[in-house]
């Protein structure tokens, strides 16, 4: 399969919001996604933001180097948004030899991003002339090996957006229990029914000057569980190799449960244990991920580690809300330290959250399992792009 140019297949689209009829505005991610744009747009002209439309491409090939990534994506989730007139706008000249999904596969290749950042080093700041990326070669197989290749590839990625969808909706179902039990205090009586609600008795705490259920009191974090606070070892002892603990740095690591393994060191300092929670101490503060190894923890990384993991998890994720409230007032959670971590105030009952951790814990574990499939599809994701350079491989979906 002989390997053709970027160029001959796009070409640059430049239409302008000039009667201002379209309204969603989109922004361009490193991950290669189109999200909502957070852009203060008040006083700004409209008009002369540009028109993407379903199945063109938007790109950045400003600081390509800095990042390590050409941000690049493919509209499919609407028929038409406006972006910033800073990016180029591209489309495929003609569907019946290349498939817009195809492309943004290749786009999607680690080996492409190393091509863009190479090319990128010469250019001004770091960016991608746009002649260099016209210049990129890539494979194009017939059209109907092309739709082989997207319909598998999409077989594999419909299954993960599947389950990221359940387990966020599983979380945000364990999250609302938390509220409703523990901040809400409307926790099953011995009647079954809303504590609070059904006339519970609660008393005034003087510390808190609030109102609190009978029987419960005021803990710190440190003394329902163990918190190791991270350090970083030498860096001439990371490797890529598989040699020494599994390390994680901070949270550039994290997934949506589960860290994302790329380093190891042969002298780890600070230790987590599987099943430990994993805490990001440094901003954005509060990000949390289970461990699935034992582990070096960084700088960056706490662990807590639980008898009652599950309502350990949801706590923390509780008091994720009070360090995002802080951005940007100069307060302490730009960062915790570990005598801030250790001191943080919560409102316990033990018996209470043995209840709710032996009820949620069944939820954690199924989202823990469709994190781990994940995990495997991605593995099969990446094998299905390294294989478009191979000509006659076979693709199997799973």
């Amino acid at each position: 399969m002989s390997y053709k140019r970027i160029g001959d297949f796009i070409e640059l689209v430049d239409e302008r919001n000039k009667d201002l009829s379209i309204t969603k505005l989109l922004g361009l991610s490193i991950s290669k996604q189109f999200i909502p744009s957070v852009a203060n747009t008040i006083g700004t002209n409209m008009k002369t933001y540009k028109i993407i439309r379903k199945n063109q491409f938007a790109c950045s090939v400003m600081q390509v180097r800095r990042d390590g990534k050409m941000p690049v994506a493919l509209l499919k989730e609407f028929d038409e948004a406006i972006i910033s007139q800073a990016y180029p706008v591209f489309q495929v000249i003609d569907e019946t030899e290349l498939l817009p999904d195809y492309l943004m596969m290749w786009f999607t290749r680690s080996e492409f991003d190393r091509q863009a950042t190479f090319h990128a080093v010469g250019g001004v700041r770091g960016s991608l002339e746009w002649e260099d990326f016209l210049d990129f070669e890539l494979p194009i197989p017939s059209i109907e090996k092309q739709q082989q290749i997207v319909a598998e590839y999409n077989t594999v990625t419909n299954r993960i957006n599947l389950n990221n969808q359940l387990n966020q909706k599983l979380e945000e179902t364990a999250q609302a229990l938390y509220k409703h039990w523990f901040v809400d205090f409307e926790f099953p009586n011995t009647e079954n029914k809303p504590y609070k609600s059904s006339g519970g008795k609660m008393v005034f705490n003087e510390e808190l000057e609030k109102d609190i259920p009978v029987g419960w009191s005021l803990k710190r974090l440190n003394e329902i569980s163990k918190i190791t606070m991270g350090q970083s070892p030498s860096g001439e002892t990371y490797n890529e190799l598989g040699v020494g603990e599994v390390f994680y740095q901070g949270r550039t690591d994290f997934g949506f449960r589960l860290p994302t393994i790329r380093s190891y060191t042969t002298e780890p300092k600070r230790i987590a244990k599987k099943g430990d929670i994993l805490m990001s101490v440094r901003a954005p503060v509060g990000d949390l991920n289970i461990a699935n190894t034992d582990c070096c923890i960084g700088r960056g990384i706490s662990s807590i580690r639980s008898i009652e993991a599950s309502y350990t998890f949801y706590l923390m994720k509780n008091f994720k809300k009070l360090f995002d409230s802080s951005k940007g007032t100069g307060t302490i959670f730009s960062s915790i330290n570990k005598d801030e971590l250790f001191d943080l105030k919560i409102i316990y009952n033990k018996e209470i959250a043995i209840f709710f951790n032996n009820k949620i814990n069944k939820v954690d574990k199924s989202i823990y399992k469709n994190c781990e499939q994940i995990v495997v599809l991605q593995e099969f994701q990446s094998l299905l792009l390294a294989k478009m350079t191979q000509q006659e491989t076979k693709l199997q979906a799973v």
